[in-house]
């Protein structure tokens, strides 16, 4: 079997997550297998979560008992979804202790309702940290505008957050500044922030999906020489800035005190179009202090045909130059970034909203 996956990490100090969770690979011992092979996380959200639940009578057991206990149709679901978690952060707890909390993370999302409510997103994490109360949990915060001041008081707070559903250049400087913010008003305050953990989870694929779209419907040979080309350099260009906003003094003075970075995470890395390499947004981004979060499919292709080799910083000047050039050819990237993070919060209510639809008529069925 290859061992891509943990050459990923030991030779490039890239962390392989997992984007999917569901009962049957705790129950069967599939997780802790991938973990075997090199997965040193794993991201959820509610997609994963519907197609989980749904998509199986693995939950129907516990689902019966939750509802003859009392429980609503919305609060099973919760139960439904931290069992899984809990037994996820079991699976990576030895990792993220052998690892000095560095990986060994599970990712759960807030309910994806309140992305553009500040304050019911921040009781709601809060809530959900607490709830868990484990080391090795993060929670998912959509980093939309209502977003930023949650996860800069989750982290003054000292809790670990995974920052999703970030489409720009512009918003991902933001979320790297709550983050920041948040760290020093905690060293500020006399608490530690040695013990602090987050990721910023950039979207790709769903870039170049929409970018390619504008640029077949422009038809040029020019636009036509860009489709593909965007979801890589724009991450490029994000892990530049990266490596720029934590160096420097002001960052120095938390490093001296213990704080990490916050790794940028490349997440929805599944190519959606066939004629692209199924490697392609792994194969591209490989660098340290990041984390690249794969879907079943691509991960085991990954496996298969993947090169491990640093190119997240290669051919940068190439990488600006066509990133120039997609304004060159009217396409405003600020307003794609806008029209992908409205579509990805809507994508995430509607599987949380239907599932729970169907877990109240299930509820109903039940006595």
């Amino acid at each position: 079997m290859s061992d891509s996956l943990k050459k990923l990490s030991s030779e490039q100090g890239q962390s392989p997550w997992l984007d999917n969770l569901q009962r049957g690979y705790l129950t069967s011992g599939t997780l802790a297998s991938l973990v075997e092979r090199g997965i040193r996380g794993l991201t959820s959200n509610p997609t994963i979560f519907q197609k989980a639940i749904q998509g199986s009578a693995d939950y129907d057991e516990q689902f019966t008992s939750e509802i003859r206990k009392g429980s609503t149709a919305r609060d099973a679901y919760w139960e439904l979804v931290l069992q899984d978690i809990h037994g996820a952060l079991d699976v990576f707890a030895p990792l993220y202790s052998q690892s000095g909390g560095s990986d060994g993370f599970v990712s759960v999302e807030v309910d994806p309702s309140l992305a553009h409510d500040t304050a019911g997103t921040l009781s709601a994490a809060r809530l959900l940290h607490e709830r868990i109360a484990r080391p090795n949990v993060m929670i998912k915060i959509p980093a939309t505008q209502q977003g930023l001041p949650a996860i800069r008081e989750m982290i003054a707070e000292g809790r670990n957050v995974n920052v999703t559903l970030i489409f720009s250049l512009s918003r991902y400087q933001e979320v790297m500044d709550a983050y920041i913010d948040g760290l020093e008003q905690r060293m500020a305050s006399g608490s530690p922030v040695s013990n602090i953990a987050s990721v910023a989870s950039f979207f790709i694929s769903r870039v170049d999906n929409e970018i390619d779209k504008r640029l077949d419907q422009l038809g040029t040979p020019g636009a036509l020489a860009l489709r593909g080309t965007a979801a890589v350099n724009q991450a490029r260009l994000a892990y530049a800035a990266f490596q720029k906003t934590f160096s420097g003094p002001r960052w120095d003075a938390l490093a001296k005190v213990g704080a990490s970075v916050q790794r940028p995470l490349w997440a929805s890395t599944s190519t959606k179009n066939p004629s692209y390499p199924d490697t392609m947004y792994v194969d591209e981004l490989i660098g340290p202090d990041t984390v690249n979060t794969l879907p079943d499919a691509t991960l085991e292709a990954f496996s298969q045909r993947g090169t491990v080799s640093r190119t997240i910083d290669s051919n940068i000047g190439i990488s600006r130059r066509q990133w120039a050039e997609l304004a060159m050819n009217a396409i405003d990237v600020d307003e794609v970034a806008a029209q992908l993070e409205a579509e990805g919060v809507a994508s995430f209510i509607k599987s949380f909203d239907e599932l729970i639809g169907v877990l109240e008529d299930k509820a109903e069925g039940i006595s």
